[in-house]
């Protein structure tokens, strides 16, 4: 799943398989990808109708965002039929929600190994209830594993706090060492790390804001409710003018002949070692697949 982790998901829109007007719009929009979602957002009397849109809604997909539907949890009764239309379609990667042990993720790429056997489509976890926190090191542990398809976690917030009863502050205080708990954990499993939705598309400051504190944190994107959220998250996740400035300079820094085969330099007063390089090319590469 290399290729597929290095592509950008700054900005991760869901969008209901029911919304008609909005799954129209997609194709025009820059985000970096599109839930395209079976669970929360559709009714259950209209959980047959929404799955019997994907075929419709895939050959029309973007070429350019990441497409991933959102199924059902496989214990539900609409799950395993969910499963089957989603692999028919074949999306970039299939988002299981209510994730609670590892084994969760497991059965799936059981499921997905018997019926695609091209190993194109990849898994995605929603942490968003407590035993998924508790759990989160060992369902992370799986991104290891070159059998397992799992390549991305997605923060459930408003489920966390459904289910705690943790208030959900603007800063965030309650949450955030939760927060920091799963983002630990994705990077020890290799994974990318999706930050959960900010719930008053209108409030653009609150949104830009808590943006801004999830690139600090070290989450690589966010999920969004709205269109109008894309453009600040993009911005909020992508790297800085500055910051790739300072990765040029380190990279070329390296790249002298008097410093290739060097452990730490000295670059503008400052000590720099090859970690410093790795980190580096790491934003430069992110900066370059943006870009593509």
């Amino acid at each position: 799943m290399t290729e597929m982790q290095n592509r950008p998901r700054r900005s991760v829109l869901y969008v209901p398989a029911v919304n008609d007007k909005a799954l129209a719009k997609i194709r025009q929009l820059p985000c970096d990808a599109v839930i395209v979602d079976l669970e929360d957002s559709v009714s259950p009397d209209q959980k047959a109708v929404a799955r019997r849109k994907l075929s419709g809604i895939f050959a029309a997909r973007p070429q350019r965002a990441e497409m991933v539907v959102r199924i059902n949890a496989l214990s539900s009764e609409w799950g395993a039929d969910d499963l089957a239309a989603v692999i028919a379609c074949k999306p970039d990667a299939i988002l299981l929600p209510k994730v609670d042990t590892a084994r969760d993720v497991l059965e799936a790429n059981d499921r997905l190994d018997e019926a695609d056997e091209d190993a194109a489509i990849g898994l995605w976890a929603m942490i968003e209830t407590p035993r998924a926190l508790m759990n989160s090191g060992a369902i992370a542990e799986l991104g290891r594993d070159p059998a397992s398809r799992l390549s991305c976690f997605v923060i459930g917030t408003n489920d966390i706090a459904k289910e705690t009863g943790v208030a959900l502050t603007p800063d965030r205080r309650y949450v955030t060492p939760w927060l920091m708990q799963i983002l630990l954990a994705a990077r020890a499993g290799g994974l990318d790390m999706l930050d959960g939705v900010y719930n008053d598309f209108r409030d653009a400051d609150g949104f830009a804001r808590e943006c801004s504190e999830a690139a600090n944190m070290g989450f690589d994107g966010k999920t969004l409710i709205h269109p109008a959220q894309i453009e600040a998250a993009n911005a909020a996740f992508a790297p800085s003018e500055a910051a790739l400035a300072a990765a040029r300079a380190i990279r070329e820094a390296f790249a002298r002949p008097e410093n290739r085969d060097r452990g730490v330099i000295a670059l503008n007063g400052r000590m720099v070692e090859r970690l410093h390089l790795a980190q580096a090319e790491k934003l430069l590469a992110k900066a370059a697949a943006i870009g593509a």
